[in-house]
């Protein structure tokens, strides 16, 4: 056995070169860069081994790092989560991949709010813990005037007031704007929603995550549920937004240039340049972070900076000349704003990130997104060259329609009036534009500056402030074979109307253009700068010396990491010689513990979906979503339908579904999990999850497995894709033994690892799900 002193002495030898590495590492690579323009990307080869700083080869000691570094450093993200987890072991410092019990500053409900309630009574709770902490906006299914919503829109609201939860009916704004306008999103805090757009309040400085339906009844009953801290990733802009560029511009080219899963659940922190921060104005904060959930990730957090220091001035500022009888008890006032302002929150210098990206504003040029996906990124000007038809466009929804976002879009047609004998000229021919703002205030806002009649006397046609044609609910959905442009966040196939229809994505302001013009289209507001021919992307932080410094410590830590490896090894192996050969062959294999009730196994034949990327609306289409009373026989029969309408006939009960990379990703619903069950497939697996599937499958006692290889191994052995097909192949999860068996068609049989099941897992699975889990504990 290896003595822990000679250990200790084993690592310091692996860091004794670290002065002479320093000194000697003069390799010519540079940061991994990605450029893009015209659709293509390049990158160089993986960053290596990098030169120091010229002082860091002059003296050691006088390195960038600051003269006091925090005992652990953590992570802005990590900073805000220790605030809010409870029960935390005295002097602990919670990190990235920790799982922690959430008290949340807030949690958000909207028209899934009457199911949430419905949970939260049948566990047999009576009392919300802190109604404070709750709050309820009715905001996507406004449009419907049925009696079975309005029923229920009812009950909702008579639940509010029943508990003395704030409460916000239909009509009054899309719920994450009314988090963020009315201070419930507070910079420093952690506030979630049952929505997967709460990634929106990380535009505050509000580190915002989606919950599920599950997550919200546990949370209105004992105030608080679990949450693993994502890996972080620090995404830096360098350079200024340029004229004609908005945040919708920055977030539509990270999620299409960064496409191959790079930030997949992770939590995201941007940060930059003061002067490049600056131009970066609050309302595109919230647009990016908003759309951080269509990137993959689980918040996206922007610092807590001069620039959302302004914009909380002005709004206390508006709400002392306009509600001065409400003093200090107003949401914004500038008392609260000194307190946030007086320590704000920051990362810590030396903070561990899972992985650092970059992205050159000055480079970037109006993108579109789609057609059909977030990962299709395209610069406005080739899309223009291609003359598309335009059916529909679409200014709605809680990214981009702010006051700021209408005004944009009517200096287009104000513009255009100039060429019009100053007349407003209206929308294209053939071409219907709706509009609908993301709340009753900005909506005013809007009205008072003129602006919203300018789009009404284009032909725009106004839509109540809610979540509509984005969700694919109510008016101007897409029919089969048109196109349409939308500033939302989202143009999965089928979302906003038919699976046979193009959906694209944009800013305002080329929304606008586009229904003015009858085409894809932009204003004409971007001049390309001069030299500028490709946005620049890489990995790192963009400033090259720092990125250099860098690549050296990360070289130095993998030295270190192998030394520790190879003393662990020599460790194993000389505690396995000197062992019994029958505990040898005892270790060879641990076991997981099995809870009762938890089967040991579980066997299927493989029906393969072969995609990646299938999100919540191709498992569980969204016109079902907030209809409250499907039978589990309806959600069997239109599981997966978006994807595949014939996956129905060929699944059958018993299979084991196999699929490709990122299963799930999209939206919070929960009958992405349960219509699955309901099918009676009890088991998926895949390359690998949505996060907030993963978190639904769990709390609805859906089993799911990440097993990689065998999602290569098949599409080997098929070849051409096919939407559903039986494989024939018997997939085995050996729950115990932590891995899974497969069986060919042609009778050859190979295994994998995966990882083990914990027993707080197994025993959620094994009651049923969340729901039936917290049932058992209040009765206990």
């Amino acid at each position: 056995m290896i003595h822990p002193v000679r250990r200790a002495l084993a690592v310091a030898a692996s860091r004794a070169p670290r002065q002479f590495l320093l000194a000697a590492s003069r390799t010519t690579s540079v940061p991994s860069v990605r450029a893009a323009a015209a659709g293509s990307y390049y990158s160089t080869t993986s960053r290596r081994l990098q030169d120091a700083f010229p002082s860091q080869l002059e003296n050691l000691a006088s390195s960038t790092l600051p003269k006091v570094v925090p005992s652990v450093p953590q992570t802005l993200t990590e900073k805000i989560v220790q605030r809010y987890s409870v029960g935390l072991a005295p002097g602990k410092k919670v990190k990235a991949g920790d799982y922690v019990t959430l008290q949340p500053h807030h949690c958000m409900t909207h028209d899934n709010s009457w199911p949430v309630a419905m949970k939260f009574m049948s566990i047999g709770a009576s009392k919300i813990h802190d109604n404070r902490q709750v709050v309820m906006t009715l905001d996507h299914d406004v449009q419907n005037k049925s009696e079975a919503n309005l029923k229920k829109y009812r009950q909702i609201e008579e639940f509010a007031k029943t508990h003395g939860v704030d409460f916000y009916p239909a009509g009054r704004g899309i719920g994450h704007q009314i988090m963020v306008e009315e201070g419930y999103a507070w910079p420093g805090t952690v506030t979630v929603a049952s929505d997967s757009h709460s990634n929106m309040y990380g535009g505050v400085g509000c580190l915002g995550t989606p919950m599920v339906r599950t997550d919200a009844a546990s949370i209105w009953a004992t105030g608080k549920t679990w949450w693993q801290i994502p890996p972080i990733a620090k995404v830096t802009f360098t350079g200024l937004l340029p004229p004609g560029v908005t945040g919708k511009d920055v977030i539509v080219a990270l999620c299409g240039l960064f496409n191959n899963d790079d930030v997949l659940n992770h939590a995201i922190e941007f940060t930059g340049a003061e002067e490049t921060m600056r131009s970066i104005p609050v309302d595109d904060r919230l647009t990016i972070a908003n759309m951080t959930t269509e990137w993959g990730a689980l918040s996206g957090l922007f610092p807590i900076d001069n620039v959302l220091a302004s914009w909380m001035r002005a709004k206390a500022t508006v709400n002392a000349m306009e509600h001065p009888e409400l003093a200090d008890k107003a949401k914004f006032t500038h008392a609260k704003i000194d307190a946030l302002l007086e320590n704000p929150l920051v990362a810590d210098p030396g903070a561990t990130y899972a992985k650092q990206l970059y992205l050159n504003l000055s480079t970037l040029a109006p993108f579109v997104a789609g057609p059909n996906s977030v990962k299709i990124a395209t610069p406005l000007k080739d899309l223009e060259a291609q003359n598309l038809k335009l059916d529909k466009a679409y200014l709605v929804s809680c990214t981009n329609s702010r006051a700021s976002d209408i005004a944009a879009a009517a200096r287009v047609f104000k513009d255009a009036a100039a060429d019009n004998n100053g007349v407003i000229p209206k929308v294209a021919e053939g071409v219907k534009f709706y509009i609908a703002a993301a709340s009753l205030l900005e909506q005013k806002q809007a009205e008072d500056s003129g602006d919203w009649q300018v789009l009404l006397d284009a032909g725009a046609e106004p839509l109540p402030s809610g979540c509509g044609p984005c969700i694919g609910l109510g008016t101007g959905l897409l029919e089969p074979g048109e196109i349409g442009i939308s500033a939302s966040n989202r143009n999965f196939k089928g979302r906003m109307g038919s699976t046979d229809a193009k959906a694209y994505l944009a800013s305002p302001e080329v929304v606008a253009a586009s229904a003015l013009k009858g085409k894809i289209a932009g204003p004409g507001w971007y001049q390309k700068p001069e030299g500028v021919e490709k946005v620049i992307i890489g990995e790192g932080n963009g400033v090259v010396e720092q990125d250099k410094a860098m690549s050296i410590e990360d070289a130095l830590d993998k030295i270190i990491a192998e030394a520790e490896s190879l003393i662990a090894a020599a460790e194993i192996e000389s505690s396995t010689e000197s062992a019994e050969p029958a505990a040898a062959s005892e270790t060879e294999e641990s076991l997981t513990e099995i809870l009762p009730g938890f089967p040991e196994a579980i066997s299927g034949e493989i029906i393969f979906c072969d995609a990646d990327n299938i999100n919540t609306d191709g498992i569980y289409p969204g016109k079902y979503t907030y209809q409250d009373n499907i039978s589990r026989e309806k959600m069997a029969e239109v599981c997966m339908e978006n994807y595949d309408p014939s996956f129905g006939s060929i699944a059958k009960a018993g299979d084991i579904l196999v699929t490709g990379f990122n299963f799930g990703c999209g939206s919070s619903r929960e009958q992405a999990a349960t219509a699955i069950l309901a099918k009676q497939i009890p088991l998926v697996v895949s390359g690998s999850f949505g996060n907030i599937f993963s978190r639904n499958s769990i709390n609805n006692a859906l089993m799911g497995v990440e097993v990689p290889k065998l999602v290569q191994r098949l599409r080997e052995e098929f070849g051409e894709k096919t939407l559903t097909r039986r494989t024939g192949w018997k997939l085995t999860w050996d729950v115990r033994r932590s891995k899974v068996v497969v069986e060919e068609a042609n009778g050859k049989k190979w295994e994998q690892k995966v990882g083990e099941l914990p027993p707080n897992v197994q025993e959620i699975i094994a009651r049923g799900g969340l729901e039936k889990w917290v049932k058992s504990q209040i009765e206990a």
